[in-house]
């Protein structure tokens, strides 16, 4: 008896690789892979040599890779990105900036995907060992390149995607006279003006998200050799745990494998008296 059991502690945990977006998006899944890992299982996260936080931990294997750019230029970027992201202005002035920056941050991305996969010895290595899972944050899709090339099932770890995209590839409604967009700064209670505002606010995505979601089309077609776009690869998920709470956030429409998780991304700090 004491045998069986044991065998089926073994089978509960599993084998998952991870392929992390850097930044804010890594510290909360950093804090999900150390209580995976007091539970069993048994983590692999491949990241690049330059990073901003992703370091190696007691918590998981890290395999890593060569990039083309230094840390300086990294740590340039993002402080682009941020102060741009912070700076006020007339809205069409912030697009403008916006898209700016966005091409520069997402040319070092694509070029931390594009080494990833291209990278022969590890892709061997990820072919080789027998995962259970992708636990990935489809912020960016490279993650899901991975997960088709190795035919393994998605797990999404995820506040929001830019434009939307993830409303797009599971289908689920998300109509403009309803759910606020950014810079807007209205809430889910709209005149029928600021509804008409709001859809004006929206259009712009379209052309921030062909700049930096239609190079990773492109990759994911070249190298899992057939037609892909950016919404097929991101509906292949098994499951989506959105960092969100109706609490905190407007209400929407989710479908059924959209998990609401609030509060991983919390400190855990005591409130006073």
């Amino acid at each position: 008896v004491l045998l069986l059991l044991s065998l089926l502690g073994l089978a509960a945990a599993g084998k998952l690789l991870v392929v992390p977006v850097d930044g804010s998006h890594w510290l909360s899944m950093r804090e999900l892979l150390d209580m995976l890992q007091q539970r069993g299982h048994e983590v692999v996260v491949v990241a690049p040599e330059v990073s901003l936080h992703i370091k190696p931990s007691k918590s998981f294997v890290m395999k890593m890779y060569p990039v083309p750019f230094t840390q300086e230029e990294m740590d340039e970027v993002f402080k682009g990105s941020i102060k741009d992201l912070f700076e006020e202005g007339p809205f069409l002035e912030r697009v403008i900036r916006q898209y700016h920056q966005a091409k520069k941050t997402s040319a070092l991305f694509l070029a931390t995907c594009t080494h990833l996969i291209h990278n022969k010895d590890l892709m061997k290595y990820l072919e080789e060992t027998k995962f259970d899972a992708v636990l990935t944050d489809p912020f960016l899709p490279c993650g899901q390149i991975v997960a088709e090339h190795l035919s393994l099932p998605s797990v999404y770890f995820l506040q929001q995607i830019p434009c939307g995209l993830e409303y797009q590839a599971t289908q689920c409604p998300n109509p403009p006279s309803y759910v606020p967009r950014v810079f807007t700064e209205l809430t889910d209670h709209m005149t029928f003006l600021q509804r008409v505002k709001n859809m004006i606010y929206h259009i712009p995505n379209f052309f921030l998200c062909d700049v930096v979601y239609q190079p990773y089309a492109e990759l994911a077609s070249e190298f899992l050799k057939r037609e892909v776009t950016v919404p097929d690869l991101l509906r292949q998920a098994s499951i989506w745990l959105m960092k969100l709470d109706f609490v905190l956030q407007f209400p929407k429409p989710l479908m059924p494998n959209m998990v609401l998780i609030s509060g991983v991304n919390c400190a855990y700090k005591k409130l006073n008296q």
